[in-house]
């Protein structure tokens, strides 16, 4: 009345070489996929950043990490000098810069 052992392995297991690998189809379409929404553009991104951070020269207006806003004085190896207000000056690591705005923005 109930199927022996031997049946359930035998019918478990798959009938082909190619049916095994069509079992693993679905897990790479989710891992190309992941690459193309996730990681893609995540590098991208990372890219403009370093493209945008070596690109800063005195007089730039940016915006850095913490929002302060204000207007490049020195640039350095590793920093800038950052003028938030009028003779107020932070120094900051050029990595904290989130974004160069238009000049002319801050008055």
């Amino acid at each position: 009345m109930f199927i022996s052992n031997a049946y359930a392995a035998d019918a478990a297991a798959p009938a082909g070489g190619l049916a095994g690998l069509v079992q693993y189809l679905p897990l790479v379409i989710m891992l190309v996929a992941l690459y193309f929404i996730m990681i893609r553009p995540q590098i991208k991104q990372q890219k403009e950043h370093k493209a945008m951070i070596d690109a800063l020269s005195k007089g730039d207006e940016v915006v850095v990490g913490s929002g302060m806003m204000g207007r490049i004085t020195k640039v350095g190896e590793g920093v800038v000098h950052v003028e938030i207000a009028q003779g107020v000056e932070v120094q900051m690591q050029r990595q904290s810069v989130t974004r160069v705005l238009p000049k002319g923005t801050l008055k």
